[in-house]
């Protein structure tokens, strides 16, 4: 490397690389996979060079940003872990209403320099995820709804390539890279270095509405959401959870819906409407909130410390053949942190600008969560395999989830899979970065197990 260089170098072997390769993974559940040598950068430039270095010695790259993929997909068996998790700096530019962000800064980082100018970005729902891989891969965060995936709000990046050049992509020069990196998630064709977004006013208040509902509720309530969901504002996230509740300390269908709202008005109020609203166990009613507050409800969620497998599916169509077909894996939630999310985003409407196109109406996503080792495979079996006896209802996954590993679907229209790969031979015509992970390339216990949902 060069002598300017300023990150660090772990080759396999070394005293630091063991603790380099478990911290790569935010996940308690590591996988088995090694890479021959992991770069700690620094800058921009350290990317460059590691890249370059790369090239040189025909080392495939993975990378990884903040660290939360659930399969830690940059974490491959050989070649170079590229770490971009010092990559965090941010530049707020109230006027022009932008922020430049390198890929490991954090959403909480990022909307605490947006709040003194009145300013918003959708970012992830969990204060540790990296803005890099979440926004790469579509990137539904708070108050998507409305705004969009937040890979719609990217202008401009820029990007290291597989021949080790830095360049800046704009919709007037170099249209395809920024195409793809609007949605392309792990398959994106380089290694970006910044991303330059296009920032949101910022919310007057936000409300928020919880509803706890005895689980003999559950169809109904799902139901009820599905069908309510037209009827609410934009600027409502509406969303429903069956499982383990923190606050209640027992399982739940619980009904969670938060407007960022820019009136007086109460947006949540036909929250209050629903038949059976009188047999809540627990209501919090149009409660002002913060940000910092819905990061700390979120973080409860999906705690650190834990291991997880999560999964989930765009479905769309009537709410009974979707509640019939999810039956089992409703009456499945494991007896633990673990619970099923029912994420009602309704669809947004796809652009010709952004490779981002695997939507419907709600997301489906089992999010399994334990702690001894030894359960894995039951999990694993959990989250994905009942997926499987419902995947004729797909409409494709969020890249976000990163789960082709242990149950291929499609998070790209075939168009875009198709042009996508057309850019890649342009642009990385040797395969220098690795892509989506194959069930050949995890390790995890559920695919090692011999799953049969393999491409």
């Amino acid at each position: 490397m060069p002598e300017l260089f300023q990150g660090r170098i772990v080759r396999r072997g070394d005293e630091a690389y063991e603790q380099a390769r478990l911290d790569a993974v935010w996940n308690e559940r590591k996988p088995d996979r090694h890479p021959d040598v992991i770069v700690l950068a620094e800058s921009e430039q350290d990317v460059v060079a590691a890249v370059r270095l790369a090239r040189a010695q025909g080392m495939p790259v993975g990378i990884r940003s903040g660290g939360h993929s659930w399969v830690g997909n940059g974490v491959r068996d050989g070649g170079m872990l590229l770490d971009l998790s010092r990559l965090q700096e941010i530049t707020v530019d109230p006027q022009a209403r932008t922020a430049s962000v390198q890929p490991a800064a954090k959403g909480p980082a990022l909307l605490e320099q947006l709040a003194p100018h009145g300013l918003f970005f959708p970012t992830g729902h969990a204060p540790t995820v990296g803005i890099g891989g979440f926004i790469l891969g579509g990137g539904y965060g708070w108050n998507s709804r409305r705004l969009g995936p937040a890979c719609l709000s990217i202008e401009a990046i820029d990007v290291v390539l597989a021949d080790g050049t830095l360049v800046h992509a704009t919709d007037q020069t170099n249209p395809d890279l920024l195409w793809a990196a609007r949605g392309s998630g792990p398959g994106f064709v380089g290694v970006v270095t910044r991303f330059y977004l296009a920032l949101h006013a910022r919310p007057r208040r936000i409300l928020r509405t919880v509803h706890s509902y005895p689980l003999a509720l559950r169809d109904e309530v799902l139901a009820w959401t599905y069908d309510s969901l037209d009827g609410l504002a934009p600027e409502v996230e509406f969303s429903a959870k069956v499982g383990f509740s923190p606050w209640l300390d027992r399982r739940t269908v619980s009904v969670t819906a938060t407007a960022f709202a820019g009136t007086d008005g109460n947006p949540l109020a036909p929250l209050e409407d629903a038949p059976f609203r009188d047999r809540a166990i627990r209501a919090v009613v149009a409660q002002e909130t913060t940000m910092t507050e819905l990061y700390d409800y979120a973080d409860r969620m999906t705690p650190p410390g834990m291991r997880w497998a999560l999964d989930g599916i765009w479905a769309d169509g009537p709410v009974e053949q979707i509640l019939d077909a999810a039956r089992p894996l409703f009456d499945s939630v494991p007896d633990t942190t673990s619970h099923v999310l029912w994420m009602l985003w309704g669809g947004f409407p796809e652009r010709a600008d952004a490779c981002w196109s695997s939507q419907a109406k709600v997301y489906l996503s089992p999010n399994a969560g334990w702690t001894d080792p030894a359960e894995d495979l039951a999990h694993e079996r959990w989250a994905h395999g009942e997926l499987a006896a419902i995947q004729h209802l797909s409409k494709g996954l969020q890249f976000s989830d990163n789960n082709v590993a242990d149950r291929f679907d499609h998070g790209l229209s075939p168009a875009n899979a198709a042009r996508l790969e057309e850019i890649r031979a342009q642009y990385d015509p040797q395969g220098l970065f690795r892509t989506y992970m194959t069930p050949q390339e995890s390790t995890t216990a559920y695919a090692a197990a011999g799953s049969a949902l393999t491409y």
